[in-house]
């Protein structure tokens, strides 16, 4: 028996501690909340002040049955979770399930899991900050308010299944409004002049600071350039330099890791959360870029002792937020020392970023010497104009250079100029004016959505990950890379004094992990934005989130807090029962369809957006017809010729092999139909104008893609190439195939091991199998199991014992989860 109990969130963090600690000490794990709000509207008692019920959840029964016996054995519990609001409800939530008492029970903090961090907390224990405990749950009532009683609403008004959210819609808001910013944007021409001079062999780069709007004007300039001399008018040369950026926070390190190692958000967490519990770096969700004296001295021990004393340089950095924490720090490595930490690949590269700007962010400035050059043109009272860039001492640029969002800032670096003397005359070697375009506001990518929501003050560090995770799972949102369009653009080139027109093509609008909004968050965005205003206000959110700030300060109460917000909530949710369907916007008359004389119509459907011709009738002859949306198409602005065009699929193109080939657009985008075979088509390719020989190319492909390439115990082996990467098909099994093995040529060795290791892993999945029922329990993911019967699997809580499973309880879980056949019921 251990004299102390040290309970914290994860089993991964605990088994760091609990090398640290000595046998007077166990630690385990809670998995997570043990405790949260149950299902229903029975959960908050808004008559009695908005008193919340908890319940301990069904898959932590076992876990508290455990903890409970540990905690009668142990003299000293400390509850260890997390140093934010969520891990302070953790322990809370564990001391009332446990019934602990408060002598024998002690909460400690850290934000590092290192030897010296554990034994300073175990040094300092604290009690409960109930301030802190109350802001998280002011936030989980407020937020199961708002989802409660304004998703049904949703669902009677525009589509069931439909939910919404106070930080999660305005997140979509977000996305919406950008998507039609970019919709509405007027594209503008320009030209813009550069020149190339020759210098001894050399090339010098210059530009005309103002643009032309007209190519009237463009062709103008280059005709009063005929026959110019070009010379050196004055060099200025000034001292720079650049200061590294602060070490990152939960947002920063987002945003970074997005653009420089294309990580999702919500992969970045998972793998700083495994750095965190494995004590590499210090706790990953923070908003505070404050440097401990501790760290502070490691980096520069480091720095000095890898690149030189002239390198180091320390720094405090404060925090633009006044939310922000400032006892807390930034994300660090725990060991300046450790240049790689990490178990796998991804967490290498991430742990190598977080080391990298926490060092950078120690050291000296990059010292710059720049370079502008004015060029006089003889002809013309304009001037033409070079910039250059040396550096003079690297400095923090040694070890890392932040990256930007800004598309705008495709400018090549600006590099050493050749040897120039003011007066010195210039070989031109043309004078080039090409055409560009306006843009519009970038689309939000994952990481710069997060950015503009910590700027406007909405979330917190611990909210970012789930809510961009939401509002896609929700499928309000999309994340897709889209093609270009091919658009013509004119180059004017003055050379040997001639000019010379050239008609050429760029591929303009092409997008890489963009986030889309779909039909339905308009739709719900619009009813929303008309109806409940104050949910999805921006200022609103962000109030709100002060107003949590000010609870886990002790400054505000969190029941009168929800009381505010409560009332004319509530009082909105009423008024909209009254508002008529047909007005919410869920459908759009676009015209009259000229063949039929029926009015056409977009709207919402059960699998999303569509258009229809004609009204739902009972007469079997005259029943309405359907087409889906393009991606890209949106119900508030299709056009009555654009539906029209829908309704030419699905499309006979034609017969290959004496066999009909049709094309269609599905859920899933537009695909070819042959021979009961479903092939998509690319992205390139349009279903209504899409030709024979292309489509006979593709399902040629699909047929060589699915010939078996071996035969293994009468059954065809097939390759492909799916989401989780390349993979065998062998009796309906997917079998990956991993770096090993040479893909692309497979011998029957390897098919043979690769099915066998199949198959045996299979066998060990199973734990019970009763044949002659159709029964089976089988191992599934994070330590459950599966009762399985045809298609009804039921999952079972965590840490059920299923070994003793009788096939009388296994045949009552499948009864109870087998669903009702539809059909009208017969009558007795």
């Amino acid at each position: 028996m251990s004299k102390n109990l040290v309970i914290v969130e994860s089993p991964a963090k605990a088994k760091t501690i609990e090398g640290y600690l000595g046998k007077d000490f166990k630690v385990v794990s809670s998995y997570g909340h043990v405790r949260d709000l149950p299902k229903g509207d029975k959960a908050i008692d808004i008559e009695n002040g908005f008193r919340p019920t908890y319940e301990v959840t069904a898959d932590k029964k076992d876990v508290i049955k455990n903890l409970r016996k540990l905690a009668k054995e142990a003299e000293i519990i400390y509850l260890a979770s997390d140093d934010d609001r969520e891990g302070e409800a953790i322990s809370w939530h564990l001391k009332e399930a446990l019934k602990l008492k408060d002598d024998f029970t002690k909460r400690i903090v850290f934000r590092e899991i290192t030897k010296s961090a554990i034994q300073k907390a175990l040094e300092n224990p604290r009690t409960i900050d109930e301030d802190l405990v109350y802001a998280q749950q002011a936030r989980r009532i407020l937020d199961r308010i708002v989802g409660y009683e304004l998703s049904p609403v949703l669902w009677k008004k525009i589509k069931r299944g439909l939910s919404a959210g106070r930080v999660q819609s305005v997140a979509v808001r977000l996305v919406v409004e950008r998507e039609r910013e970019i919709d509405q944007f007027d594209v503008q021409s320009f030209f813009k002049v550069s020149a190339i001079f020759d210098i001894d062999g050399k090339e010098l780069k210059a530009e005309l600071p103002k643009r032309f709007d007209t190519e009237e004007e463009a062709q103008a300039f280059l005709e009063s350039c005929k026959a110019a001399n070009f010379t050196i008018e004055s060099l200025d040369k000034k001292p720079g330099k650049r200061s590294p950026a602060a070490p990152f926070t939960t947002s920063t390190l987002q945003q970074e890791a997005s653009r420089k190692l294309n990580f999702s958000v919500s992969q970045t967490m998972t793998l700083a959360q495994r750095l965190y519990e494995a004590g590499k770096i210090s706790y990953m969700r923070t908003d505070s870029v404050n440097l401990s004296q501790e760290a502070m001295d490691g980096a520069a021990k480091e720095i000095k002792s890898a690149y030189g004393a002239e390198y180091a340089k320390s720094r405090v950095f404060k925090t633009k937020s006044q939310s922000a924490q400032e006892a807390h720090e930034a994300i660090r490595p725990t060991d300046f020392s450790a240049h790689t930490a990490g178990k796998d690949y991804n967490e290498k590269r991430l742990y190598e970023l977080i080391w990298k700007r926490a060092v950078a962010s120690q050291m000296a400035d990059a010292q710059l010497e720049r370079t502008t050059v004015n060029i006089d043109i003889s002809t013309n009272k304009e001037r033409l104009v070079a910039h250059g860039e040396v550096i003079v001492f690297e400095g923090f640029l040694k070890v890392y250079i932040e990256s930007t969002d800004d598309e705008e800032s495709g400018d090549e670096a600006k590099g050493m100029l050749p040897p120039l003397s003011i007066g010195q005359n210039l070989k031109l070697d043309f004078l080039k004016a090409r055409q560009g375009f306006t843009r519009p506001a970038a689309r939000y990518t994952e990481a710069s959505l997060v950015k503009k929501l910590e700027e406007m003050g909405i979330g917190r560090p611990s909210t970012y990950a789930p809510t961009i995770s939401t509002i896609q799972k929700r499928e309000y949102v999309v994340k897709e890379n889209r093609e270009g369009n091919e658009r013509k653009y004119t180059e004017l080139i003055l050379k040997d004094d001639n000019i010379r027109s050239n008609a050429l093509t760029e591929i303009t609008g092409a997008e890489k992990s963009k986030l889309f909004p779909t039909n339905i968050a308009m739709v719900v965005n619009d009813f929303l934005v008309d109806h409940f205003p104050n949910v999805i206000d921006y200022s609103f959110t962000a109030n709100v989130e002060e107003e949590f700030d000010q609870i886990a300060q002790g400054s505000q109460n969190w029941d009168n807090m929800i009381k505010n917000f409560y009332g004319k909530f509530h009082q909105t949710v009423e008024e909209t029962e009254q508002i008529d369907r047909r007005e919410v916007g869920a459908s759009r008359e676009l015209g009259i369809d000229p063949e039929s004389g029926k009015t056409v119509v977009a709207r919402l459907g059960k699998f999303g957006p569509l258009v229809q011709i004609g009204e739902a009738s009972e007469d079997e002859e005259d029943k309405p017809k359907y087409a889906s949306l393009k991606k890209g198409q949106f119900i508030e602005s299709i056009t009555l010729e654009e539906a029209l065009e829908l309704f030419q699929l699905p499309r006979e193109v034609g017969e290959y092999k004496g066999k009909e080939v049709v094309t269609a657009i599905g859920r899933f985008g537009p695909y070819i139909k042959y021979d009961e075979k479903f092939i998509s088509l690319p992205k390139s390719a349009d279903p209504i104008s899409i030709e024979l020989d292309e489509c006979i190319d593709l399902i040629k492909q699909k047929e060589e893609a699915d010939a078996p390439i071996y035969v293994y115990q009468d059954k065809p082996v097939q390759k492909g190439k799916g989401r989780f990467g390349p993979f065998i098909k062998w009796d309906n099994m997917f079998i990956n195939v991993n770096k090993k093995y040479d893909w692309d040529n497979l011998s029957a060795q390897d098919i043979e091991e690769l099915i066998e290791d199949k198959l045996k892993k299979e066998r060990e999945k199973v734990i019970h199998n009763w044949e002659s029922e159709g029964i089976r329990v089988e191992k599934a993911r994070w330590g459950r199991h599966n009762v399985i019967k045809g298609k009804v699997k039921v999952e079972l809580a965590k840490n059920v014992s299923v070994e003793n499973m009788t096939l009388e309880e296994a045949q009552t879980l499948i009864a109870n989860n087998t669903p009702a056949k539809k059909g009208k019921a017969k009558k007795k």
